[in-house]
């Protein structure tokens, strides 16, 4: 009740979901969504997080080429402060940002936002990636997008990584992941003593 006088009439905002594996075309989605809202006439602007150069500094590139211009930001939080006066807010590469993304989506949506995001669901180890659970569990909608497992032809749903690094995050493309089903994952972990 306390709220009901200051959001009555404003117009809804919602949080959307774009996840899966490395090589699914969640980038490649992200893009399309936001070019429509933009044909539409919709005010349109794109943050990914300062970690992700790999194919451009200053745009949102999916494995395919498209391209989108966007803004790059350290920490989620900026993203509040560049958001006035905006329709529709899109995020790519969510799973590098801090976990305070969360708290900054529902607050524009609050604002009468559509936040879409696009972001691997699971780390190279198959653990849930950064804020990418939480944003899951408060979202209206959610999409799960897949590669395709080069070994068997199975939709993948992990990203294997091919390299001996250690760490969470290591930027890398067809050089260092490849998306895998479930039973190829395994069996590559396997194979390579890769037991975490």
């Amino acid at each position: 009740m306390f709220l009901e006088p200051h959001f009555k009439g404003q117009r809804s905002g919602w949080i959307e979901v774009i996840c899966g594996s490395m090589f699914s075309g969640k980038t490649e989605e992200l893009i399309r969504r936001l070019k429509r809202a933009k044909f539409a006439n919709q005010k349109v602007e794109i943050f990914k997080p300062k970690t992700d150069d790999r194919y451009s500094a200053q745009s949102v590139v999916s494995h395919d080429e498209n391209t989108i211009d966007s803004v790059v930001v350290e920490k989620s939080t900026d993203i509040l402060s560049r958001a006035n006066d905006i329709s529709v807010i899109g995020i790519d590469e969510a799973q590098f940002f801090d976990e305070k993304l969360t708290d900054v989506c529902q607050r524009l949506a609050i604002r009468g936002v559509r936040v879409i995001i696009a972001g691997l669901d699971m780390d190279f180890r198959g653990k849930p990636f950064g804020p990418i659970p939480h944003l899951l569990a408060v979202a209206e909608y959610v999409t799960k997008v897949h590669a395709i497992c080069p070994h068997c032809g199975n939709l993948a749903t992990h990203s294997y990584r091919l390299s001996a690094e250690k760490e969470t995050v290591v930027l890398g493309e067809k050089d260092k992941y490849e998306p895998r089903c479930r039973i190829c994952y395994e069996m590559g972990n396997i194979l390579d003593l890769k037991i975490y």
